[in-house]
């Protein structure tokens, strides 16, 4: 009994990890993809490409990449008992606010459907920062366990 719950536990941690590799990729190529699609002159053709690859990219990496990594997260943390662990609840926090960016992200790109370009390109390209320091945070304390 004890080997399949270490398998189990390690099939979830690999799909965990890939999951987040998904989300992080996507979460990377978006706000770029708002720079270029800003680019863009808003009445042009090029503008309605970039509009379907916003959508794409939300529909079919990220938001389920979102929901697994989530799930896959949580069974981790029951599995292995983290969630008595300040290390865990430090990066609960961290990913909850990766969450809540990814959210507003979706959300830009709604308003870019609509024609509504809110920030600069400049603005763009430094929010495209922040997943990268979420991501590295998570994995020192994911992995040095600090407290």
């Amino acid at each position: 009994m004890q080997q399949v719950l270490e398998m189990t536990y390690l099939w979830l941690k690999a799909g965990h990890i890939i999951f987040v590799i998904f989300w992080m990729a996507g979460l990377f190529m978006l706000p770029r993809y708002f720079v270029y699609h800003q680019e863009a002159a808003p009445d042009s053709p090029e503008n309605e490409v970039w509009l379907d690859r916003e959508s794409k990219l939300l529909k079919i990496i990220l938001w389920p990449s979102l929901l697994i990594t989530w799930i896959l997260g949580l069974a981790l943390a029951m599995e292995s008992g983290a969630f008595s662990q300040g290390w865990f609840h430090a990066k609960l926090a961290l990913v909850l606010a990766l969450s809540a960016y990814h959210v507003w992200l979706a959300s830009y790109a709604a308003a870019l459907r609509r024609g509504e370009r809110k920030l600069s390109g400049k603005q763009l390209r430094m929010l495209n920062e922040v997943p990268g320091v979420v991501a590295a945070l998570v994995v020192v304390l994911v992995v040095v366990r600090p407290f």
